[in-house]
Order: C-alpha cells, then structure tokens, then sequence
C-alpha cells in the first residue's frame, strides 16, 4: 500500500448538536477502528472545532492500543484560533503537542485558506471519514471534492 492509501482524512461541522454527539463519538470510534483492520495508519484531521477535534481525540485515544497510528494535524494557518474560547484554545494545543506531524498550508489567515487546508487534507489522503448533514459549506465542498478526486467517502451520518 502506498502512504497515500493508508491515509484517512477527516470533515464535518463545527457544531455538533448535543444530541448527537455521544452516537457521532462511538461511530467515530468504530470507523478509525475499522480503518485500522484495514491497514489505514495516518490520520488526517484539520483542527478545527467540532468534528476536527473529536477525531484528533479519538486517534490520540486509541494510540495505546494501536502506537503505529499516527496522527497528522494538516492546519490553515498558525492563527486558526483566533477568537476561540481558552478552553478550545487549550484543547488544541493539547492535540497539536501530541499529534505527530503538523503541516499548515499557509503562513497566516487568508479567504482561501480553509478550503486549501481541506484540498490538502483530501489529495494526501486515500480515504475520507466525514460528518456532513448540510448540502452547502465547507464540509460539503470537501466531501463533493474527496469524491471528484476518487477517495472513498464514509459519511457517520448516515449510520
């Protein structure tokens, strides 16, 4: 398998209903798991809030069973946290100091810079794990993007 094909990467919403969170986690859990079984050992995620975060969770999490894993943290720009709350702020650097590699794909914040972040994440990947309940945004772009580029798509939300 090249690396390219033992590479997962992840999208979704920043905003997860409190409802849903506790399924997304054990969905989110599974697939990584299962996705281990399959040789996939990099995983790709973009910091952001939200689902970004609960997959840096559940890859750092699951290290102790599986120290091959690795985590990739691909970010915009070294200022993506602007304006978060400290408690985010501290969360993430939590996850960047434990995450095995991070890339960001600009030097500071610019319109596009998301969407770079997200086309990186997809064409270093082989796989895409994603929460999208919306037809519009960026994790939309990203999902419609992943599968243009012939990844294969696991979307949580439909399970």
């Amino acid at each position: 398998m090249t690396t390219r094909e033992q590479t997962c990467c992840f999208t979704g919403h920043r905003d997860i209903p409190s409802t849903q969170r506790r399924v997304l986690v054990e969905n989110l859990e599974e697939t990584v798991r299962q996705l281990i079984g399959r040789g996939i050992r990099y995983f790709g995620a973009g910091g952001a809030l939200g689902f970004d975060t609960l997959a840096a969770q559940t890859v750092l999490g699951l290290l102790g069973e599986f120290p091959h894993i690795k985590l990739i943290l691909v970010l915009p720009c070294p200022d993506q946290t602007r304006g978060w709350r400290e408690a985010d702020v501290a969360e993430y650097e939590r996850i960047k100091a434990a995450a095995h590699k991070v890339v960001y794909t600009a030097d500071r914040y610019t319109p596009g810079c998301m969407h770079k972040r997200n086309r990186h994440l997809v064409d270093h990947s082989g796989v895409c794990v994603a929460w999208c309940t919306r037809d519009t945004g960026g994790t939309a772009y990203t999902v419609n993007y992943a599968r243009q580029q012939g990844l294969e798509v696991l979307l949580l939300n439909s399970r």
